[in-house]
């Protein structure tokens, strides 16, 4: 039950552009993180570029306005999986999507089952439902 965020520029990406993208990253999600079909949390929030700013902690790259920062807010996974994803990610997101390598940014954010209720007030991990 990952709750993925893509934080975007606005106006950079069409309508269609972000379905697909969002599209691409659940599938690799599903595949390397292991999710069920209906395990889907995904929001996409796009700023004026005068609320964006990111630059490359000195590696070197040069970004476009196009950049896309996932944030992956998740139960703990294993390295290998969090390494797939990342890889994954952005050899779908180049080659279907056009999408720069050097524009993706990913961050896994751990939480627990916990700390999720969704919906009807209730703590679905806490109470055995899920």
């Amino acid at each position: 039950m990952p709750l993925m965020k893509i934080d975007l520029i606005k106006n950079q990406y069409q309508p269609e552009e972000i379905k697909q993208i969002m599209q691409l990253s659940f599938d690799v999600a599903k595949e390397t993180l292991s999710l069920p079909d209906r395990d889907r949390f995904q929001i996409v929030t796009q700023h004026e570029d005068y609320e964006i700013n990111f630059q490359d902690v000195g590696l070197g790259y040069k970004r476009t306005n196009k950049a896309l920062f996932f944030t992956i807010l998740s139960t703990p996974r294993p390295m290998p999986a969090k390494k797939a994803f990342t890889k994954k990610l952005v050899e779908k997101l180049a080659k279907e999507a056009d999408v720069r390598d050097e524009d993706v940014i990913i961050s896994f954010v751990t939480n627990h089952g916990e700390d999720w209720s969704f919906g009807k007030g209730k703590n679905h991990f806490l109470n055995g439902e899920l």
